[in-house]
């Protein structure tokens, strides 16, 4: 049986084969663990994070969706709360992902052509280990 970050990880990759951009597989794949409360159409709002930021190639769409993720676990909604929970979990999970693949920007982070064979490629490992990643974070930090 596999534990629950690798099953994030093979969720999130089978939503990228499928055709989802990866701030799209991240989000389909922890909405329904951590507020399956919000209609799935959530997920529209994450389809301009791929590519870096409509392939601008800025920040990467899976850690984007990823600091999202944790903004619905750990964020607030009115502003008498403390913002530093989420900027904590935000900062951390950032240092983590840059630790493991070495930069924080799609450019960087994948050289190919988008869209090119390696380019997927590239992009479907880097968006399940991300999920994988963050499984393995909201774990240690008890947020499931």
């Amino acid at each position: 049986m596999e534990d629950k970050a690798t099953l994030m990880r093979n969720t999130a990759g089978g939503y990228f084969r499928e055709g989802y951009n990866c701030a799209e597989s991240i989000i389909k794949t922890f909405r329904p663990q951590v507020t399956p409360e919000l209609d799935e159409s959530i997920v529209r709002m994450f389809t301009g994070f791929g590519g870096g930021f409509g392939h601008s190639g800025c920040v990467c769409g899976a850690l984007a969706a990823s600091v999202a993720v944790l903004g619905i676990v750990k964020g607030r909604t009115t502003q008498s709360e403390a913002r530093e929970p989420a900027y904590d979990v935000a900062k951390e999970f950032h240092d983590r992902f840059e630790e493991k693949f070495g930069a924080t920007c799609c450019r960087a982070l994948n050289e190919y052509p988008f869209d090119s064979k390696e380019h997927l490629r590239t992009c479907i490992k880097i968006t399940g280990n991300t999920a994988k990643l963050l499984g393995e974070y909201m774990e240690e930090k008890g947020l499931y």
